[in-house]
This record gives C-alpha cells, sequence and structure tokens, in this order.
C-alpha cells in the first residue's frame, strides 16, 4: 500500500480574481449616468465604445499592464553612451501600451465631438481604473486645448495632434507626428502652489512670440511629453508659454531633467525637476502678463480629472471590496451576508456613487456650454476637487480592510489604490487652494452661487434632510464672520449637499436615502460602516457589486 502523502496546500475559501469583466456595464452609476447626459442618437456609439473599454480594462491582460508599469517604474537617462546630453525618460513596455490603449480610445479628445467630456470622463473613470499613473499626461494632453486656444496660431499646429487617437512615443518636430502629449510646469521651489513667486525669466527674442527661458521647475508632471505649458515673467509679468522637447528644425530643445522625484504613489508615472539654461525656446501663449488666467484654462480641466480619477480609485476599491466579500466566508455565512459587513459595504458603496455622479455632471456642464454651465463649473469644480479627493484616501484605507490580511498584501492591489489615493487632493491646488478658490468665486461672481443654488433647488421638496442642508447651507452663507477660516467646512458642505441632491434626483431611492441619513441628516458616525440598520443596504450593496460571467 502506497504512503498517503498529506496536502497542505489545498486552497478553499478564496475568492476568483476579479477579472474577465466590464467595468463599464458593471456600475449602473456610471451606465446610467452615461445615458442621462448623451442624447439618443450618440448614446449607443457611447455605449458602445465605453462596452469595449470596459471589456479592455477588465481583461487578465490590462490588469498585468497595470501591475507591470508599477513594478518597473520609469528611469532617467540623462546622457546617452557617449556622453551627448539626451534628457530621455525610460518606460517599461507596458506603460506605453496603456498609454496607447487610452489615446485610441479617445481620452485626450473631448473637445470637437458631441458629448465628448461626458464620454471622456466615462471612458477616463472606466480605464484608470487600470491604472492610475497614465492619467497624468491623458489629462494634461486633454486640458492643454482650451488654454492653447488662446494663441490661433498655436492651437492650429497642437490641437490636432493633441485630440489624436494616434499614440506616438517618439521624440519628433511637431510636423513630423500625427499624435503628441503634453506636460505642465508651473511650480517651483521657492513658491509652490504661489506661482506668482516665479522666478523663471522669459527673455524676447527677435521674432515675434518667440522667448528664451532661464529658471527651473520644482515639478514637471509627464516630462517624457512633447511640449509643455510653463510659466515664466516676462517683461510684462507672468506669462504662459508653450515649451515644445523638439525645434522645428529637429534638434532637442534645451531641456535638462535633473531627476524623478521619488513619490509616495502614482510610480508608474514620472514626474521630474527640470530646468532651463538661457537657450530653452518657448513661444508666447496670450497676451504678457496673463500667465495665470491664460493657463487656468488647463487648471480647470484638469481639476475636473482630479474628481474623475478620484472617483475610480473608489470605484475600483469597491468593486475589489465587493467581490471579495461575496465569495468569502467566515463563521458560516459570506462576508457581504453579515449585517455589520453589509453596513460597511454599503456607506463605501453610496460614496463611490456620489463621487461619479457628481464627476458626471461637471462634464456634462462642460459639455452645455452656457454661461450658466460656465457659472456653475466655476464654483462647483473646487468644491467637488476638495471634498471628492478628500473622501478617496479613508474608503481605499476602509476597502481594504474588507479583505483583512490579504488587502494588506501587494499582489490583492489594494495598497497600490492606496498608496494612490491622496495625489488628487495634493494635485491642481491642496485642499486650502480650493476652498480658498470657492470663497474667491463667491466674492467675485456672484452669477457661481446663482447657478449652484439653481442646480440644488430642482431637488428640493423631494427629501426632508436634504431640505434641511439647503437651508443650513443658506444660513452659513450669510454669515461672513470668520468666513476664510471657515473655508473648508463651507466648501465641504457645498460639495455634500450638490451630491445629495443629484442623488436624490438621479440615483435609486435606496441609495439618496443612506446618503441623505448619513451624510445631510446626521445620522452615522465618523467611520464607515455606522450607517442606521433600518435602511435598506441590502439593495445598495447588491447595486454596486460587479459581476463577473462564471
Amino acid at each position: 500500500m502506497a504512503p498517503i502523502t498529506p496536502s497542505t496546500h489545498t486552497v478553499t475559501n478564496q475568492p476568483p480574481p476579479l477579472t474577465g469583466y466590464d467595468v463599464f456595464a458593471a456600475d449602473p452609476a456610471l451606465t446610467e449616468g452615461v445615458a442621462r447626459y448623451v442624447a439618443g442618437e450618440h448614446l449607443g456609439a457611447a455605449r458602445e465604445e465605453l462596452g469595449r473599454l470596459g471589456q479592455a480594462a477588465g481583461s487578465a491582460q490590462a490588469q498585468r499592464w497595470g501591475e507591470q508599469a508599477n513594478a518597473y517604474p520609469p528611469v532617467l537617462r540623462t546622457h546617452d553612451r557617449y556622453g551627448h546630453r539626451i534628457d530621455e525618460v525610460e518606460f517599461h513596455p507596458a506603460w506605453h501600451r496603456l498609454l496607447g490603449h487610452a489615446v485610441t480610445a479617445g481620452l485626450t479628445d473631448a473637445w470637437g465631438r458631441p458629448h465628448g467630456h461626458v464620454r471622456r470622463t466615462a471612458g477616463f473613470l472606466v480605464w484608470t481604473q487600470v491604472e492610475a499613473g497614465h492619467g497624468c499626461p491623458l489629462s494634461m494632453t486633454h486640458a492643454a486645448v482650451p488654454a492653447l486656444r488662446a494663441e490661433p496660431e498655436l492651437a492650429a499646429v497642437w490641437e490636432p495632434l493633441l485630440t489624436s487617437r494616434v499614440y506616438e512615443a517618439e521624440l519628433r518636430p511637431a510636423a513630423r507626428k500625427t499624435g503628441a502629449l503634453a506636460g505642465m510646469a508651473m511650480t517651483e521651489k521657492q513658491g509652490g502652489s504661489d506661482v506668482r513667486a516665479n522666478t523663471t525669466r522669459a527673455e524676447p527674442l527677435a521674432a515675434a512670440g518667440e522667448y528664451a527661458l532661464t529658471g527651473h521647475k520644482w515639478f514637471c508632471s509627464a516630462p517624457m511629453s512633447d511640449a509643455f505649458l510653463v510659466l515664466a515673467q516676462a517683461p510684462g509679468g507672468l506669462t504662459c508659454f508653450l515649451l515644445p522637447r523638439v525645434l522645428p528644425d529637429g534638434t532637442r530643445n534645451a531641456f535638462r531633467l535633473q531627476r524623478l522625484k521619488d513619490k509616495l504613489g502614482n510610480r508608474s508615472n514620472a514626474s521630474a525637476e527640470v530646468e532651463f539654461d538661457g537657450r530653452t525656446w518657448a513661444r508666447r501663449v496670450g497676451e504678457e502678463g496673463r500667465g495665470v488666467a491664460t493657463i487656468l484654462e488647463m487648471v480647470a480641466a484638469t481639476r475636473l480629472d482630479c474628481v474623475t480619477a478620484s472617483a475610480a480609485v473608489m470605484r475600483q476599491a469597491v468593486a475589489q471590496a465587493l467581490h471579495h466579500t461575496a465569495h468569502r466566508k467566515a463563521f458560516g455565512r459570506r462576508l457581504a451576508e453579515q449585517p455589520l459587513m453589509r453596513n460597511v459595504l454599503a456607506d463605501l458603496a453610496v460614496e463611490s456613487e456620489a463621487a461619479t455622479t457628481l464627476a458626471l455632471r461637471l462634464a456634462a456642464a462642460y459639455d452645455g456650454g452656457t454661461a450658466r454651465d460656465r457659472a456653475f463649473l466655476r464654483l462647483a469644480v473646487p468644491a467637488a476637487k476638495y471634498w471628492v479627493t478628500k473622501r478617496c484616501t479613508p474608503l481605499v484605507a476602509e476597502a481594504l480592510e474588507c479583505l483583512g490580511g490579504n488587502g494588506y498584501v501587494e499582489e490583492s492591489g489594494l495598497p497600490r489604490l492606496l498608496r494612490e489615493a491622496p495625489l488628487n487632493s495634493i494635485w491642481e491646488g491642496a485642499g486650502n487652494v480650493q476652498a480658498l478658490d470657492v470663497l474667491r468665486a463667491l466674492r467675485r461672481e456672484p452669477a457661481a452661487l446663482d447657478a449652484y443654488l439653481s442646480e440644488i433647488g430642482a431637488a428640493r421638496g423631494a427629501d426632508h434632510r436634504l431640505d434641511r442642508a439647503i437651508r443650513g447651507l443658506l444660513t452659513e452663507l450669510a454669515d461672513l464672520e470668520g468666513i476664510e477660516a471657515r473655508a473648508r467646512r463651507l466648501t465641504e458642505r457645498l460639495a455634500l449637499v450638490l451630491q445629495g441632491a443629484l442623488l436624490v434626483r438621479y440615483a435609486p431611492p435606496e441609495v439618496a436615502d443612506v446618503f441623505c441619513a448619513a451624510r445631510l441628516g446626521g445620522d452615522a458616525g465618523a467611520a464607515f460602516g455606522t450607517l442606521p440598520h433600518t435602511l435598506d443596504l441590502a439593495a445598495v450593496v447588491e447595486r454596486a457589486r460587479p459581476v463577473v460571467a462564471e
């Protein structure tokens, strides 16, 4: 009789991988939002393209790309083997596959097609769930377009390249490219968010609109890009410039990469310190002295992407938590069926849906393009950017805990999401910058508050907790005592009331009920998972759970 070999490695009670599913179709908040804002004649095409992107995002192949791009971060190459200065950043092939797929899917093309911002925002939310780092060049390339329109001659050259669906990683002159990426370099060591303290100089050259730059930038995002929008002090004051990596004659511009930042998260994406040596050639964008106003067109668009990217991180974290707990058993029942875990999951799911719903509403306002839409965005974008990005980190941490020790292990993917979570709160102006921008809009642009009040007013009378929160907000707005010290509190209330109004109008009743009770009615604790037990939490959890075909 053969000896019995004991088995110690039988795997049981582990969930299957969350792979092989449609990331778009599995998210009702997203699919319903697209149907809400995309007109009937274009909805079919939008659903088809987003479905293809969702299936790619849920594939094992794309998930491997995301893992590889982070496991093998970019490397700075200042010189070639012969000693020539090249200032290039080398990326793993997975990075290029991710970026190429995104460009081909139209994630830098929103400005010239029907419902372009809603469609792009939905796609951005889907695809960056695979890997968030490569969303940075996608965002800046998309956002550079409105800034460049301040200089029509430049826009005529660069806009077709930036909105192209062709990805070309090689550095060549613009005239020899069919697709290009754009980056941005504003902040300096001594100034940070106070860009008016910038010391980089711009000296006019003989040709109109051409300048030579001298100075440094403390953060240059996506330094492998084809061109950058930068700020520098011209004779007429702080001015915006377009700085190409390759000059029209094919020679490299003087763009000296000093080092890459060693960041907490966003590891796949390169962020650099860069110096301009007095021979760095650039073209003026807009008038001298109008640099901040010009580049703010780019900043406003990237702030919306901060909201969207945070919503994407939140959705992926919640999807992982829901999937794990739907398959894992403890104490005789699936985790998701246990009342306390269900409470946590429902709380996370509602937070995620509120973020997604708000991001799509902002995108729809961009598509609307009316004076009221622009006024609404002026107040709603910084408020949303402040609040949604702030909620991302605690949500991801709680979702990680739903997986227990498995979530703390790198292979689960949750640690990467947790490292990524704080980024969007810092990028494009940290929390205080957003809160002060909200105050600026309230003080200087009465139409912004009118548009906001009109938006939330559409939901009045539908929920008593929302109505009470609106009255409380109006009271806060009427009290200007110590307004700057209260700016964060006020900005939070603006965002919460707006989210509540949108959910009351558009979400299923059980979702809106949870949000209004917990976020507006005060019927919850400070941590996730402290919702009133009388709410329909099971329906909320089931709505948000991603379904994978067996």
